[in-house]
């Protein structure tokens, strides 16, 4: 595993434990499963430049928004976001193929800056046959008010692989950093915020 997939997981336990939540968390782990070989190829097949740490991140569990493991349904908070103490799910490989479309479809206008009033990061392109997005995660909100993507495709100002993170109301579409690790890598230095013991 990756040396960053590994201490992301190794922080969000601990995070876990230090918030009165080591029941909930120790039973995800027993019950959770890594993804299946072949999904990972299929994903990896749709999205060639998809970084290795979150095929890791998938390997370790496939998916956290009411996945079933063991037989049982499971909803476990898994990232966050530059939204302070706002959760997110991680999706399943076959979510993330599935959703393959879901940014064109939902977001294809403001891609094209129809809407002047919605803010849109000058890093992210402005053509949306072209958009090339990876759903890996939505809010607590069932991804209502925020979903998060690895975006392939950015403007010139861009990079990558950078991730975008969608906001309601206000609508936006902002960069929050500019790939996986990175991303992973702000989560921690925030501390896991996001897990709080009002939430879980």
């Amino acid at each position: 595993m990756n040396t960053t997939a590994a201490d992301y997981i190794k922080g969000l336990k601990a995070a876990y434990y230090d918030r009165d939540a080591r029941a909930e968390w120790d039973h995800f782990e027993q019950i959770k499963q890594g993804a299946d070989p072949e999904d990972l190829r299929q994903l990896a097949a749709f999205y060639p430049q998809a970084p290795q740490v979150l095929f890791d991140l998938l390997s370790y569990a496939d998916g956290t928004y009411w996945r079933e493991y063991a037989g049982e349904q499971i909803a476990l908070y898994f990232l966050g976001s530059d939204v302070e103490g706002y959760p997110y799910y991680l999706l399943s490989a076959k979510e993330m193929i599935a959703n393959e479309q879901l940014a064109a479809q939902n977001y294809g206008d403001y891609i094209e800056r129809t809407y002047e009033e919605v803010d849109i990061d000058g890093k992210i392109t402005d053509d949306k046959t072209q958009l090339q997005w990876l759903h890996f995660a939505d809010c607590m909100n069932n991804g209502g008010t925020s979903q998060l993507f690895l975006d392939f495709s950015p403007s010139p100002e861009g990079k990558a692989g950078q991730v975008v993170r969608f906001l309601h109301d206000p609508d936006e579409l902002k960069v929050i950093a500019n790939g996986f690790s990175e991303y992973l890598g702000l989560l921690i230095a925030n501390q896991y915020d996001f897990i709080d013991e009002e939430l879980l």
